[in-house]
This record gives structure tokens, C-alpha cells and sequence, in this order.
């Protein structure tokens, strides 16, 4: 039976888009489904008591550089926004709209928008061309992000994630394991060899 990865992430995060650069192709290695939870990581710093590292200086001067190594170990481009922190409660309510199918190709779209462009993807107008180039159907996903059910399930994603222990993200977990950060992603990658079945 295959493993499940459930990846939690925000868009607004830099360590859940460098991981999310990586994430398809290690679950591909290990034949394990990958499951993309948008959460609402104010929501958890919010319950956790947790905050940004930018807001500590030592820490937000450090990331830059961490940012950059990790960005070249990967080999995928990486610019820091002027505009940051952002509100990604419309990018991830987006997220929670899209069908699972295109879920993950939303994702990546939005995060490198901001990532990589600095596009302001709190806005309407930069989200509508992105969700188009997709092929998707901008105005109903952005007239659904602004329901009650997918305001709820964003929500609830936060909520289900805080109670599972998350703190910040990205986030992952395999079964109850759970992995914090996108520097964990080689642990994680080891904890599934070891649960692989061993062929004879």
C-alpha cells in the first residue's frame, strides 16, 4: 500500500515554496501519494504563539542568506519581495477551491509569482491571469474562495494542523510523523526508505 505525504503549506511562506520545488519529485521516488494541505500559517502562529523569523532581526537577517543557499542547492529561482509579509488568506482559500487535480500546479504558479517575481498575490487582478494561464475558471474559483464553506475549510485545515502539532510551515507528515521545515525533507525522504517494504 503507498505512503501518504501531506504536505501543509502557505503560499506567503519561502520555506514552504523551496520545499514545494521538491516535494513532487521525492513522493514520485518513493511511489508515495502527495496530498496538498493549504493552511492559514497567521492562524497557526496565531495558536502557537509562534512568529515570523523576519520580526526577529538576527533571524531575518540570517534567512536571506539561508533563502539563497537553499535556492541554489535546488537550483530554482529565488527573489525576496518587496512586498512582505503578504495576506495569503485569498491565495489559500483559492488553493482550498481548486480541485485536487490542479491543486498542486496552482500552487507552484502562485508561489513562483511571488517567489520568483514578486507579484502581489494578495491582489484579485494579479490572481485572475495566473488562475487563466492555468486553465481554470478564475471568476468562479475567486467567487468560491470568498464562501463561507471554503473560508471554513481553510480554517479547518488550520485548525486540524495546530492540533496535530504544527507550529509553522511547511509542514509535513507521513502517517503521524510529522517533519517541520523544508530542511527535514532529506529526513523525510529516509523515514520512507525505512518504511518501504523490503523486496526479497
Amino acid at each position: 500500500m503507498p505512503q501518504t505525504i501531506e504536505f501543509f503549506y502557505d503560499c506567503a511562506s519561502p520555506y514552504s515554496y523551496l520545499a514545494a520545488t521538491q516535494i513532487a519529485a521525492l513522493a514520485e521516488r518513493h511511489s508515495a501519494q502527495l496530498q496538498w494541505r493549504p493552511l492559514a500559517l497567521g492562524g497557526v502562529f496565531k495558536a502557537t504563539g509562534n512568529r515570523m523569523p523576519a520580526t526577529v532581526p538576527a533571524k531575518g537577517k540570517y534567512m536571506l542568506k539561508d533563502l539563497k543557499l537553499w535556492a541554489e542547492h535546488y537550483a530554482v529561482p529565488f527573489q525576496f519581495p518587496k512586498i512582505f509579509p503578504v495576506n495569503s488568506l485569498l491565495v489559500q482559500r483559492i488553493a482550498c477551491a481548486v480541485a485536487e487535480t490542479d491543486r498542486a500546479a496552482y500552487t507552484l504558479a502562485a508561489m513562483k509569482a511571488y517567489w520568483t517575481q514578486g507579484a502581489d498575490i494578495q491582489q484579485v487582478a494579479v490572481l485572475q491571469p495566473l488562475l487563466r494561464s492555468l486553465g481554470l475558471d478564475a471568476e468562479a474559483l475567486i467567487a468560491a474562495a470568498q464562501s463561507e464553506k471554503i473560508k471554513a475549510q481553510l480554517k479547518a485545515n488550520t485548525e486540524e494542523a495546530v492540533s496535530r502539532g504544527v507550529f509553522g510551515a511547511p509542514s509535513c507528515f507521513v502517517g503521524e510523523t510529522q517533519f517541520w521545515g523544508n530542511d527535514r525533507l532529506p529526513l523525510m525522504e529516509a523515514f520512507l526508505m525505512k518504511s518501504e517494504p523490503k523486496s526479497l
